[in-house]
């Protein structure tokens, strides 16, 4: 279980980065032969992100839902993440091989993702009384005081907190 880190923290990135969400949807629950597989498929690949830090993947988050596994990645740059998606020696190639043989436009398993290419200053994150989590967990965990207390702070702009903040714990 992660230590909850008490108190009211941003996430500091000064570079660009991305966020790519990639999910399964399971249209036909008794189509195990066809969703099974492809929700494994992601075990191999998280191994080797996270055994290669060099290759540009930050972090993940993972979550299910009633319909399936979502993940949120962090990456360094799309181009890492699409160096990892079309590499012939990574098991990501060949997954999407199998699930396009077994699956394909057949409708029992819906795959999906979302790519978002962020600017240096063009995010907003806050965390109150989490574990490090989410970018912050994938870049700095920074207290959100000063000049990161208010959303639009962090956003670089100007503004005052429209509800108090409470004491940061010592």
């Amino acid at each position: 279980m992660a230590t909850v880190v008490p108190g009211r923290f941003a996430a500091q990135v000064d570079h660009p980065f991305v966020v790519f969400l990639i999910g399964m949807r399971i249209n036909k629950f008794l189509a195990l032969r066809k969703w099974i597989p492809t929700a494994r498929a992601m075990g191999p690949m998280l191994r080797s992100l996270y055994q290669h830090p060099e290759s540009g993947f930050l972090r993940s988050e993972f979550y299910f839902s009633l319909r399936g596994p979502v993940l949120i990645q962090y990456w360094r740059s799309f181009e890492d993440l699409e160096r990892f998606a079309r590499s012939k020696e990574e098991p990501h190639l060949s997954a999407w091989r199998r699930f396009n043989k077994a699956v394909g436009t057949d409708g029992s398993v819906g795959i999906w993702h979302e790519t978002y290419m962020v600017e240096a200053g063009k995010y907003e994150a806050v965390y109150g009384n989490m574990p490090v989590f989410g970018l912050a967990a994938a870049t700095q965990h920074v207290p959100a005081v000063g000049r990161r207390e208010t959303a639009r702070q962090r956003l670089g702009g100007e503004n005052k907190p429209a509800v108090e903040t409470p004491a940061q714990p010592l």
